[in-house]
């Protein structure tokens, strides 16, 4: 089947990621089909945040491209590349800390409709309905409703990572990141981001995961890639990969898995 009829949204074209002698990624090719969930998943410094980082800018490839929905992305800032459709719930949640919830969940919106942040949008808050009613229906979507008014800053770590979900949803991305979405969540807390992650895959949102808990994994990757010493040693179904003798090994005899 041909590129043009997968419909892929997202390639990583032959990135390379060298820091001074450290190949931190070498020979990356990664296709992500659209309306799918693709998990990159891998041991303990195997590059997945440094490939991550090289799509939304934060890192420029040493060598390669990323190509997103057509559009060469390598060079463009980060702010740029999150106009063009693209929104990342990083590892370490980044969020206001001095605003409340509402607020935060607001502020993303805000910067997608008028193409930059402005300082004083709170002082318009209570005239923009819209988007207020957008965000607290996103609030109860992540769970977060009843807290709306509390300080960003006050949330346990698992809710800020569900408030800064809830700030990339608001902005309706072609193309969720998802850093360890679960990172520091109860089992229940997870089990319901799961939930949720579900129900946005049911509306074609095209997501890649890295995650460390193979049971997020396995609930929600129509494909996977395994990185290991910056390279993809293997991609597939996500039965193909739990059995392919190189991710065993990699995930120490697959006691991970």
């Amino acid at each position: 089947m041909s590129t043009t009829e997968k419909n892929i949204v997202l390639h990583v074209d032959d990135v390379h990621k060298t820091f001074g002698g450290l190949h931190a990624l070498a020979d990356i090719d990664l296709q992500i089909e659209e309306g799918k969930t693709h998990a990159i998943i891998g041991p303990n410094g195997a590059g997945k945040s440094t490939l991550l980082n090289v799509v939304v800018g934060r890192l420029s490839p040493t060598r390669g491209a990323v190509v997103f929905n057509g559009e060469v992305l390598t060079g463009k800032a980060p702010h740029q590349i999150n106009q063009l459709g693209i929104a990342r719930v990083f590892q370490t949640p980044e969020i206001f800390p001095d605003l409340s919830v509402l607020q935060n969940v607001m502020a993303p919106a805000f910067a997608k409709r008028d193409g930059s942040f402005k300082l004083n949008f709170l002082s318009s808050l209570e005239r923009q309905t819209d988007i207020r009613d957008e965000a607290e229906h996103i609030l109860h979507d992540v769970g977060l409703y009843e807290r709306r008014n509390t300080h960003a800053g006050a949330l346990s770590r698992g809710d800020k990572r569900r408030m800064e979900l809830a700030m990339c949803l608001i902005q309706h991305p072609r193309l969720l990141l998802l850093d360890e979405p679960t990172a520091g969540m109860s089992r229940h807390d997870t089990n319901t981001t799961i939930a949720l992650l579900q129900k946005i895959k049911e509306r074609g949102m095209t997501k890649i995961i890295i995650e460390h808990d193979m049971h997020v994994v396995f609930s929600l990757a129509d494909r996977i890639s395994v990185l290991a010493g910056g390279r993809i040693i293997a991609e597939g179904e996500p039965e193909e990969v739990r059995s392919n003798p190189k991710v065993q090994e990699a995930y120490l005899g697959g006691a991970h898995l």
